[in-house]
């Protein structure tokens, strides 16, 4: 039975490291501190998912089909995905530079006019 290594301490949940590597056929061993690829730190749903959505060539149609979920639990995961490798997630159509609610709060009062607000609302400078 091939065991899959763990990327966390089932003591604390800190991220394990490999301190000897091992050869089956020579027996040949190397010691030292390796980290492990960030995909040993996933968990095994997590796993699966990637695994899944990779077969399905990203098409989320046929991956809430073979898992039996919706659209957003879809989204869902992968964004759980997304941060757990690391990266962070940015919503939709979200440009930080751009604050919304204050382009239309000075629209609304016609401190700009509409082709201004849109000029912004696109992120065009």
């Amino acid at each position: 039975m091939k065991k899959e290594v763990i990327g966390k301490c089932p003591v604390c949940d800190s991220k394990l490291k490999v301190v000897k590597l091992n050869c089956d056929r020579c027996n040949t061993s190397i010691e030292g501190h390796f980290e492990l690829d960030k995909f040993t730190y996933l968990s095994k749903d997590q796993k699966h998912f990637i695994e899944i959505f990779i077969k399905n060539r990203g098409n989320i149609k046929e991956i809430e089909r073979d898992l039996g979920i919706s659209y957003p639990t879809v989204r869902r995961s992968l964004d759980q995905v997304i941060e757990a490798l690391g990266y962070s997630i940015k919503a939709e159509n979200e440009d930080p530079k751009v604050d919304k609610k204050e382009i239309l709060e000075k629209l609304s009062k016609g401190e700009m006019n509409s082709e201004e607000a849109l000029r912004l609302l696109r992120g065009e400078e």
